[in-house]
């Protein structure tokens, strides 16, 4: 069950005109998704809609979810803003009904769960994705938490748990060719809450 002040935290911090993390894709998947085949793709903890627009805007047939309805809110706004169309759940990833093997790609981007599902929802996901199908996955990493306690602003957990290493991520996706896996220091720039240096994990995975 989803804690209400997790809810809470996000509704509120979604209820604002601007957009928390900008309207802009994240750059890692970005440059990954131009790669790629066009197809089915997932977009778990999607916020406000920036990566699943960008991912319509190039064609694929996009599913989102998160448990913040006004998330969703502002992401249908800004995919009928972009003439795009995203088909978007709010609720948690057990109840939406989504099919085995149904997707194509599935894009992790800053899709912090709460550390004790997710590693549980890594594992269902990977039933949704079908064979050869990729995993595109950007959070940050347990070494972030120096970055944050020091400058806020760059955002992210202050919860080691709740970070992920290079170890966890193999864990969770053990069957899968690793295209790329990094843990890297980058320079954010999204919207409101991402600014500044950070630790990130980088993981590119195609299914076997």
């Amino acid at each position: 069950m989803t804690d209400n002040k997790w809810l809470d935290r996000w509704n509120e911090r979604y209820s604002n005109d601007e957009f928390a993390y900008g309207t802009q894709p994240n750059n890692y998947l970005k440059d990954q998704l131009q790669k790629l085949k066009t197809g089915f793709i997932l977009f778990p903890a999607e916020g406000e809609g920036r990566n699943a627009v960008f991912a319509a805007q190039l064609g694929w047939e996009v599913y989102a979810f998160d448990i913040s309805a006004e998330g969703k809110n502002k992401a249908l706004h800004l995919a009928e803003i972009n003439n795009v169309r995203i088909d978007y759940h709010v609720g948690e990833l057990q109840t939406l009904n989504f099919r085995k093997e149904q997707f194509d790609a599935i894009a992790l981007i800053y899709a912090h769960f709460p550390a004790n599902l997710k590693s549980s929802i890594h594992k269902l996901l990977d039933t949704y994705l079908r064979k050869e199908g990729c995993i595109i996955f950007e959070a940050f990493s347990k070494k972030h938490l120096d970055f944050v306690l020091k400058d806020e602003k760059v955002g992210g957990p202050k919860d080691i748990e709740s970070l992920f290493s290079i170890e966890e991520i193999k864990a969770d996706f053990p069957d899968y060719d690793i295209i790329e896996l990094s843990e890297t220091e980058i320079e954010l720039k999204e919207g409101l809450f991402h600014n500044g240096t950070g630790s990130v994990i980088r993981f590119l995975g195609k299914k076997k």
